[in-house]
């Protein structure tokens, strides 16, 4: 390779990086803003209130909290909010009574942690105690008498934060959720897709890539899941996105029946794979039936962004679960009739994902009338 062709990759690999880190410090600004703004407004506060001695934990705590709850739980915000000032008050009665030193910090912490454990704390509120405690007695141990000015610094950083994230500038709830669910449905998709490649190939590794590439989905619906509470939360805590409780609570739906297509489409990898193992046929009607799964679940994010285009999602799911139904009147093999059962089990999960009810999911698959589906 030539030195020219040395310093162009260099280059180019540099251009990738240099966007990459623009597009993460874009994507992080308004959180690294707030950051900043609860630091300063919590210094603010805790010098014109107990004083600028000590204050320095007041903008700490601010940021501590801020950086753990953006886009948290509202019980790990509190739990961080009660072990900050915790940690600090229980260091400052202790250093004054034994002084600071190593056996001094062991006992603290160990004090410190066994206080936010009996106390029914989890494990943010147990690491925060022990980590406010630790810096008490390394960094600014108690000279000059008992005073809880700084567990009240803390206290009013903490504040400062939780009124941030909660009430001021809180989280957009509905964008999380659908944040969170985009590669949940884009991996579901591209699994449905990879199973349909396989089975036109009869490829064994292929299919067993497409069932790894189906468990790891479990991560996103992870995240995903999490984002629903964290989102119904938020509705719940801030005044300004009250408005948002209705449409959560339909993505709150959603998510459930999002989770149980990705059971049931793993359990749809697992029988291709056999199905393959051990030879047996699969008709061509199965991979299309597939292949309209995977555009239902293509046409669940627009739904997201717009629940009146539920129907874009209702007919591929209705369609691929009465060609797979069709495929069992020209043969009783039993590989194809896992598939079909998982085809059918997912296309009443897609149904029911909008709003459909179980009853009217599987009467549509059946070939009864068409219900109304609630956007």
């Amino acid at each position: 390779m030539s030195s020219r062709q040395v310093i162009e990759d260099a280059a180019e690999r540099s251009r990738v990086t240099f966007h990459d880190r623009v597009a993460r410090l874009r994507a992080l600004a308004p959180t690294l803003f707030m950051g900043a703004i609860g630091a300063g407004i919590a210094w603010l506060v805790a010098t014109h209130i107990v004083g600028e001695t000590g204050a320095f934990f007041a903008p700490v705590a601010a940021i501590i909290t801020l950086g753990l709850t953006v886009g948290s739980r509202l019980n790990r915000a509190i739990e961080l909010s009660i072990g900050v000032p915790l940690g600090i008050a229980l260091a400052d009665v202790i250093v004054l009574e034994v002084g600071s030193g190593t056996v001094q910090l062991i006992c603290i912490v160990f004090l410190a942690t066994s206080l936010a454990v009996f106390l029914g704390g989890g494990p943010l509120l147990v690491t925060q105690a022990a980590v406010s405690a630790i810096l008490v007695v390394t960094l600014q141990p108690p000279t000059n008498g008992l005073s809880f000015s700084r567990a009240a610094d803390a206290l009013i950083g903490c504040s400062v934060a939780l009124i941030l994230n909660f009430v001021i500038a809180p989280i957009d709830p509905v964008a999380l959720v659908r944040r969170e669910a985009a590669p949940v449905l884009r991996e579901l998709a591209g699994v449905l897709e990879d199973i349909v490649a396989a089975l036109e190939t009869r490829d064994r590794e292929a299919a067993l890539t497409a069932l790894g590439r189906a468990r790891d989905i479990d991560a996103y619906t992870q995240r995903f899941l999490e984002s629903l509470t964290i989102g119904r939360e938020t509705a719940a805590a801030a005044p300004q996105r009250w408005s948002d409780r209705g449409p959560l609570a339909v993505y709150s739906e959603a998510g459930g029946q999002i989770d149980l297509a990705v059971r049931n489409v793993r359990v749809l990898a697992r029988g291709v794979v056999r199905a393959i193992e051990v030879g047996d046929h699969v008709p061509a009607e199965v991979g299309e039936a597939i292949g309209e799964l995977a555009g239902a679940v293509r046409r669940l994010e627009p739904w997201l962004d717009d629940p009146r285009r539920a129907t874009g999602v209702v007919e591929p799911a209705v369609r691929a679960a009465r060609h797979a139904s069709a495929v069992l009147e020209q043969t009783t093999n039993l590989s194809v009739s896992v598939i079909i059962g998982q085809i059918r089990s997912t296309a009443v999960d897609l149904l029911r994902s909008v709003g459909m009810s179980p009853d009217d999911a599987r009467a549509l698959i059946r070939g009864d009338p068409a219900p109304i589906v609630d956007a």
